[in-house]
């Protein structure tokens, strides 16, 4: 913990960042995202298990951004990053969101964290990412701090219930889904969590023409669930920020996964994992399968 604060206090006082994107303790199982702009700042900063939220969401903030603006010049931003998250980072920068050179990525050997705030870390309590993640050391990164540990092995539940759903009739399936899409309150929280819903605008909010109807009810709610869903097919990075800010509860990991599952199965593309990489939609194969458009 002392090497990142004084390595994150140490770029401040540098000049070299403008401002460290990081977590900071609230109480013993719980932390909250933290800007840093100064060395105090940075005395709070904490990486472990409670470390939940995907912070490379702030770094298409506007307001976020206009802190690179420092005296005429323009600097980088820090954060700190889960190797999962890094590739949120990497996808930013995939879609032209961002420029590698303008954020110095700090992260950390991970060996997982946990579902929600509040919960000792097991396997019982492990977020279900970390179940299937193959990322414990991050691909990118300017500096990497902590130890190699084990994660917890445990089933993959989530991969269990879409092979379940996926023996469903087609009627059946769009009765489960129905049903959960109808708990939605249209809140918006996962737009909100997630790093690839970077749109200063979204279709949802826009009034003429009604793309997406705005109130909470089944047709608005199931057009907003479905459309978010392809808008995120071949861009997902898999970090469940979307389902874990839900008030509902509503399993939207099983039809973002499902995508992720369908575009490295049909076009053996995985986002955020390659800075060479171009995106899914963005690139071109002649030896791409046609079965899809069949």
């Amino acid at each position: 913990m002392d090497e990142l604060r004084k390595y994150a206090a140490e770029l401040l006082a540098k000049g070299e960042v403008a401002a460290v994107i990081g977590y900071q303790q609230v109480s013993e199982k719980r932390t909250k995202p933290i800007i840093a702009k100064t060395a105090e700042d940075c005395s709070k900063l904490v990486f472990n298990e409670y470390c939940l939220n995907n912070l490379a969401v702030y770094l298409t903030k506007a307001r976020v951004k206009e802190l690179r603006r420092v005296n005429g010049s323009v600097l980088k931003l820090a954060i700190t990053a889960k190797p999962c998250d890094v590739h949120g980072i990497i996808a930013l920068i995939q879609e032209s969101q961002l420029k590698r050179e303008d954020v110095t990525i700090i992260s950390f050997n991970c060996a997982g964290v946990v579902k929600d705030f509040g919960l000792d870390f097991s396997g019982d309590t492990m977020a279900s990412k970390c179940v299937h993640c193959e990322t414990h050391k991050p691909i990118y990164s300017d500096v990497i701090f902590g130890e190699e540990k084990a994660t917890p092995q445990v089933s993959d539940d989530v991969l269990a219930k879409i092979e379940a759903i996926e023996k469903m009739s087609a009627a059946e399936r769009f009765e489960y889904f129905k049903a959960e899409f109808d708990k939605c309150i249209k809140c918006y929280a996962c737009r909100a969590a997630c790093p690839l819903c970077y749109c200063q605008r979204c279709i949802t909010d826009k009034t003429i023409p009604r793309w997406v109807e705005s109130s909470a009810h089944s047709r608005g709610n199931f057009s907003w669930n479905v459309v978010r869903a392809f808008h995120l097919s071949g861009r997902c990075i898999g970090c469940g920020e979307c389902e874990r800010a839900c008030p509902m509860d509503i399993p939207l990991s099983l039809l973002n996964r499902k995508m992720v599952i369908e575009a490295k199965e049909a076009y053996s593309y995985v986002s955020g994992r390659s800075l060479e990489t171009p995106t899914l939609v963005g690139s071109f194969d002649v030896k791409d399968s046609d079965e899809l458009f069949m």
